[in-house]
């Protein structure tokens, strides 16, 4: 398929979410299923269903786990409606659920306008049967709604200085992809360290594309309903709107009681081998 997928924590996520006694395990977001290869490998009578919106990782995923098809179900839906999904097919109970929130090596690199540079429609769906995409939010929200975003979902300092950049290119030409919006953000925003001045504002777009916040509150929500007794959640997050939304959820259902007081991070080893990583937080919750 052209990349090579690492998946992020993976005996962590195994020793804590997965045990002999386990026999549907579902995982939410399947991706290049690493997770999901490795613990139908080491659990030789567990059965897993991989959730995926984006029809490019159902294909990857489905080449991964070509030799598990007998006890793996693939199926192209978003976790927001894990419950729908599992009735379809006859499933009331799950024993194991993981939620990895990260973008995966193929939607970076697959000219989608996750990456500053993509030349190409500057779109970020996940989930390409949806219609609203980042072009939309570009060129047709107002100044203040950009602003907003900006500043809820990418955290951004410099939210005002670039959500006039925008609406003042847009008035000469439409914004159509990710590269002539990263050349729009960095003339608002000076480079002053490693990370690119645009990450902090392309994050917030493709939240706001993907109602990626609303969707994991309702995910979890829904994970804890259909969880059996000691079952267990785990979500990783890569930044703080994510790990704050996860604590929160976990601290306030009746529900869930948290095993993770502190997220699980990666050890140096991990991040030497993939650097990615170092942002990464497992949460942890058991249905009570």
């Amino acid at each position: 398929m052209g990349f090579t997928h690492i998946p992020v924590l993976l005996e962590e996520v195994t020793s804590n979410l997965v045990s002999e006694k386990t026999e549907i395990f579902v995982d939410a977001t399947v991706g290049g299923a690493g997770h999901s290869s490795f613990i139908l490998e080491r659990y030789g009578n567990l059965r897993l269903i991989g959730l995926d919106a984006d029809e490019k990782a159902l294909e990857i995923a489905n080449e991964k786990l070509t030799a598990f098809k007998d006890r793996a179900t693939l199926i192209r839906g978003n976790f927001k409606d894990l419950k729908a999904i599992l009735t379809s097919i006859g499933v009331s109970s799950i024993d194991g659920i993981l939620f990895d929130l990260g973008l995966s090596t193929y939607q970076i690199t697959g000219n989608r306008g996750f990456s500053f540079n993509d030349d190409t429609f500057l779109d970020m769906r996940m989930d390409n049967r949806e219609s609203f995409t980042a072009y939309d939010v570009v060129n047709r929200y107002s100044y203040e709604d950009l602003k907003g975003i900006m500043e809820d979902y990418g955290e951004e300092y410099k939210a005002y200085r670039i959500a006039k950049a925008i609406v003042d290119e847009r008035k000469k030409n439409p914004i159509s992809t990710a590269k002539e919006l990263s050349a729009v953000i960095l003339k608002a925003k000076r480079r002053t360290g490693k990370i690119h001045p645009a990450t902090k504002a392309f994050q917030a777009i493709r939240i706001e594309v993907n109602s990626e916040l609303k969707n994991l509150t309702t995910g979890i929500t829904d994970a804890a309903d259909v969880l059996a007794p000691q079952g267990r959640i785990g979500v990783i997050s890569f930044h703080s709107l994510e790990d704050r939304i996860v604590k929160n959820v976990f601290k306030t259902s009746s529900l869930l009681m948290t095993i993770t007081k502190k997220p699980i991070k990666a050890g140096r080893s991990e991040i030497k081998q993939n650097p990615s990583s170092r942002s990464a937080k497992l949460r942890v919750a058991e249905r009570e």
